[in-house]
């Protein structure tokens, strides 16, 4: 299994309960709708990236 790395984030509390209720409308918990977030984040910038190279 991949280690996975544990840090502290502090965040606003109107955003924290915008995480919450779409967390909630995808049956994920926060921290798993933080991560797709953020990979969802990564993978569309990693296309781009690609793509502005590529010409």
């Amino acid at each position: 299994m991949a280690s996975r790395k544990q840090f502290l984030l502090r965040i606003d509390a109107d955003l924290w309960a915008e995480l919450e209720k779409w967390a909630a409308d995808e049956l994920r918990s926060v921290n798993a709708q933080i991560e797709y977030v953020l990979r969802d984040a990564a993978r569309k910038r990693r296309r781009k990236h690609k793509s502005e190279r590529q010409g």
